[in-house]
């Protein structure tokens, strides 16, 4: 079986209800497994680009009182925003990994850089949860009030050029959320765009298989990313080549030929052709869309990368162009949407980037987003 390009930028568009908005922030997450979650505005720019939500209101609601999205440490080390009943999947096959991994780093750096060992590592751990059992929802400034070895400091690369210093409470939180002990659930202080958010003690996670989680995490991938290359899935879920294959089979994935480049998987019978109508989208940065797969040339030129990306590797804001990245976008300071094409799209392709470029500008009705990762092209556009 062979797919093409455009096969596979139609599939995209469809699939990641890009092509045609509607339906719930809920879906919009279901839709591209997870939304990327480093920075909290992406959560609900993402969410909108894809809902057609009418501002903010339904994500807050999703996350801080229905409860149906569940922030939380996931694939790669990385925070994402998953649909409730994918919270066990993402932990089983990815958190608790990271887990291991983190704890066996931290407890080297705490005793190389405060003295602190694996004993007192344990004991803050018990103090902070039963602050949180005593007081509820709680920032990480007042868990360092409630419990003050939280803001004990670290030193790192002690007598090097780039020695450097880090609260004790920065890493251990975030080690504390990867093992399912805590969770970032509460509202933020401040507005939607803020990433000061509350912790709390983090639901009973129901236990499963890693290898069962592995296998319906790629099958929730191929769904949403298909068709997918072996080094696709293992950048995108950071798991061995090893782990790739072994969920790869456990689904049954099925080999495809793509237009360029090695061969990629889908579900099994999963290669009808999507036919959407023609559709521009404002993506902001981080967006779980331009980041799914580590192999990009099919929809993302080179030529385009050096503006759209920092020197880490993350994306800033892109506008899109039936399923191919053709610019990007950004705002000045005093929240005005401004954007540029990176090509020649034809002046049909300009009106409907025009369209959805006032659709974004309603929507955040006079908010001023700053991506926490700056690219050249935003940072020219602001």
């Amino acid at each position: 079986m062979r797919m093409s390009t455009a096969q596979r930028r139609a599939r995209l568009g469809v699939r990641h209800l890009l092509a045609e908005q509607g339906g719930s922030v809920e879906e919009a997450a279901e839709a591209v497994v997870a939304l990327h979650g480093t920075d909290p505005a992406t959560v609900f720019l993402s969410a909108a680009a894809r809902a057609g939500s009418k501002g903010p209101e339904p994500m807050e609601r999703a996350l801080y009182e229905d409860r149906t999205l569940v922030r939380m440490t996931g694939m790669r080390r990385t925070i994402f925003v998953v649909p409730r009943a994918l919270a066990p999947v993402v932990h089983h096959s990815s958190a608790l990994a990271v887990a291991v991994k983190e704890r066996k780093l931290l407890t080297r750096h705490f005793e190389e850089g405060g003295g602190f060992d694996g004993e007192w590592i344990s004991r803050v751990e018990g103090k902070v949860l039963e602050a949180l059992r005593l007081h509820g929802e709680a920032t990480a400034a007042t868990l360092g009030t409630l419990v003050p070895e939280l803001r004990e400091q670290l030193v790192y690369a002690a007598g090097k050029p780039y020695e450097a210093r880090q609260g004790v409470g920065t890493r251990l939180l975030f080690l504390m959320a990867a093992e399912g002990l805590i969770v970032r659930q509460g509202r933020p202080s401040g507005s939607w765009i803020s990433g000061q958010h509350r912790w709390a003690l983090a639901p009973e996670m129901p236990l499963m298989a890693v290898r069962d989680a592995r296998a319906e995490l790629v099958r929730r991938w191929l769904a949403a990313y298909g068709p997918g290359t072996e080094a696709d899935l293992k950048w995108w879920t950071g798991w061995s080549l090893g782990d790739v294959r072994k969920a790869l089979a456990a689904v049954g994935a099925t080999e495809v030929e793509l237009e360029d480049g090695p061969a990629g998987y889908v579900l099994p019978g999963d290669v009808e052709a999507d036919e959407p109508e023609p559709w521009a989208a404002f993506l902001p940065a981080l967006d779980p869309t331009p980041m799914g797969w580590q192999q990009r040339d099919w929809y993302l030129p080179q030529a385009h990368r050096a503006e759209l990306f920092d020197r880490s590797g993350n994306v800033g804001p892109t506008v899109w162009w039936n399923g191919a990245v053709v610019g990007g976008w950004g705002q000045r300071a005093d929240g005005e949407v401004v954007w540029r094409l990176l090509e020649d799209v034809g002046s049909d392709a300009r009106q409907a980037v025009e369209r959805a470029a006032e659709g974004v500008t309603a929507w955040l009705d006079g908010v001023t987003v700053t991506p926490r990762f700056r690219t050249p092209l935003e940072r020219a556009l602001r």
